[in-house]
């Protein structure tokens, strides 16, 4: 069976997030997204903890279900901030567990090491070996991975806080990080450039979403093909390879740190530039907050274009809303846009198999209009350009007679 699954979320208690970002809504976008499983998110944190037991029934194969059989996965996030090698560290992983009982001994291992009620995301000052051997002496089919790996400021790999490899990071927990969550700003073609994940580490790529509205979920998710939907076929795929079909990622320059630069400056450039004016900001002189592509240059080992021995499939797919938003010239929470999206998703079912499959003629059949449909097709061949996105800002998709000027 085909599983398409979004294991990065939070819950309303994290920071950053929305008041109504709840299991109900998750269900009912996840459904309208295409997602056929989602994770909890912030499973330790109290108020959330006691939603995800009034809201879910396990199932037995680690599966959490609705009343209506949507599926959820255990899963939190957790942010680790220590110092290492003289250097400030930040790392953000997510967890995932087996059932209820493995939950709650995580949750009682993290209470163990400070308050769980402050933030959805909790921070901690433990290292990241130490981390994931405590996670491990608990339960070997816990799952860590690395979240937006690339990210500067807490991604495993980032140019601020982070490590030039995972074996810098994990010491001789190593060996038991299976995947990298490739996050916005990177996608695996970038990431197949560095030794270890092209000796067989595999990438998964999840939305991160602080909300539950269909341009946040299930933007970036991974595509699993398994027997059934159990929680061991699941992390199986991830760790071995087998049953991990696809990923399907935003194009990275829509991520937030593609691209180096400083927000309140109003100043982005791409590697080339930043090398040029020696990584200081022409406008308030300081250094530039290196993005995603630059940081991929400074500790790639294989050229661009480089792939694994099995590379696995991954679509660069902008979200749905962002195409009509970008055919109507409009905003991602506007009426008209969501007149659009709803029509689309009333003749074809959801936002992924209107991306993914639903071809041009279905499309014009249900009088859809001629320049929408092209961009719905040309955001599937990834000829829709982004103006990349730096320091924060996400960025931009632009329309066929702008993209020269990019």
């Amino acid at each position: 069976m085909e599983i398409i699954a979004d294991l990065q979320v939070h819950s309303k208690y994290a920071r950053a997030t929305s008041y109504n970002l709840s299991i109900d809504n998750l269900e009912k976008y996840g459904r309208i997204k295409g997602l056929n499983l989602i994770g909890t998110g912030d499973f330790q944190h109290p108020l959330h903890r006691k939603e995800i037991d009034e809201k879910l029934s396990e199932d037995g194969n680690g599966i959490l279900r609705t009343a209506n059989g949507f599926a959820f996965l255990w899963q939190t996030e957790i942010s680790l901030m220590y110092s290492q090698d003289g250097k400030k560290r930040a790392v953000h992983l997510l967890v995932f567990a087996p059932n209820r009982k493995i939950a709650d001994k995580i949750t009682t291992y993290l209470g163990g090491k400070g308050r769980l009620d402050y933030d959805g995301r909790p921070i901690f000052g433990i290292n990241a070996e130490d981390f994931v051997k405590d996670l491990k002496e608990i339960d070997e089919k816990i799952e860590i991975i690395p979240a937006h790996c690339m990210t500067p400021w807490f991604g495993l790999f980032g140019s601020k806080s982070g490590f030039d490899s995972l074996k810098e990071c994990f010491q001789d927990q190593t060996k038991k990080i299976y995947a990298v969550e490739s996050g916005m700003s990177a996608d695996p073609s970038m990431l197949w450039r560095f030794e270890e994940i092209s000796d067989g580490v595999n990438v998964v790529s999840f939305s991160d979403a602080h909300s539950f509205w269909p341009w946040r979920l299930g933007r970036e998710a991974t595509i699993f093909e398994i027997p059934e939907l159990s929680y061991d076929n699941i992390i199986n795929a991830i760790r071995t390879g087998e049953g991990l079909k696809a990923t399907i990622e935003t194009p990275p320059e829509y991520g937030k740190y593609h691209w180096d630069g400083h927000r309140n400056c109003n100043f982005s450039s791409g590697p080339e530039e930043t090398k040029k004016l020696d990584g200081i900001c022409p406008v308030c002189k300081n250094p530039l907050t290196i993005g995603v592509e630059n940081r991929v240059e400074e500790i790639a080992k294989f050229p661009k274009g480089h792939k694994p021995k099995n590379p696995r499939i991954f679509y660069r797919l902008l979200p749905l809303h962002e195409v009509i938003a970008l055919y109507l010239g409009s905003t991602l929470e506007n009426k008209k846009t969501w007149v659009i999206y709803n029509n689309l998703i009333e003749h074809f079912g959801n936002e992924f198999n209107i991306l993914l499959n639903v071809s041009k003629e279905q499309l014009l059949s249900k009088n859809m209009p001629q320049k929408l449909v092209e961009l719905i097709i040309m955001n599937r061949e990834q000829k829709i350009k982004v103006k990349p996105g730096f320091d924060g800002e996400y960025g931009k998709a632009l329309l066929t007679e702008k993209q020269a000027t990019l």
